[in-house]
Parts: structure tokens; C-alpha cells; sequence
């Protein structure tokens, strides 16, 4: 289920994907919606492209440590490739 920010405070959230479609987005907010696991979405910038990089913006999805395997298995079950611990840190 989706938190606010004060869900978060004091912790150490765990960045687990870089949503860069709103598309992919609303659908990953209810694979986690729906499997019951707690995150948080933000949107911040990214740095995207081959040829002409740029600043892009993202929806950043984060959780606990206590929930990060439980929602990368989510994840990959719905056909997304979560960023691990050494792909992504903490926040």
C-alpha cells in the first residue's frame, strides 16, 4: 500500500525501482497495492540517454528493508527487473 513520506522517517528506505513511464508506474503502484507490500513513490531526476544524455524525471519506488524482498519478487513476477541492493541504495 502506498505510504507518505513520514511512513519513512527515521528509516533507511530502500530504492528498489525507477519508474520512467507513467504507464509502468500506476501499474507497479498496484502489483504492490494488491500483494499487500508497503512503498513509496517520489518523483526526482534521472540521468537518461545514450547519445544526447539528460536530466529526466522518474518515479522513484522505495520500501523497508523488512519488505524489499518480498517486493522485488512482486516485481519480477509481474515482469518488471527490480534494482538490487548494490544497483541502488539506500535513500
Amino acid at each position: 500500500m502506498r505510504q507518505e513520506a513520514t511512513f519513512f522517517e527515521g528509516q533507511d528506505a530502500v530504492l528498489i525501482y525507477i519508474a520512467k513511464r507513467l504507464r509502468d508506474a500506476l501499474r507497479l503502484e498496484s502489483l504492490l497495492t494488491d500483494a499487500g507490500v508497503d512503498y513509496g513513490v517520489e518523483a526526482d531526476e534521472y540521468r537518461g540517454g545514450i547519445i544526447f544524455p539528460r536530466m529526466r524525471t522518474g518515479a522513484f519506488f522505495y520500501v523497508l528493508p523488512n519488505a524489499a524482498t518480498m517486493a522485488r519478487r512482486v516485481m519480477r513476477e509481474g515482469g518488471y527487473t527490480p534494482m538490487e541492493e548494490e544497483d541502488g541504495g539506500a535513500r
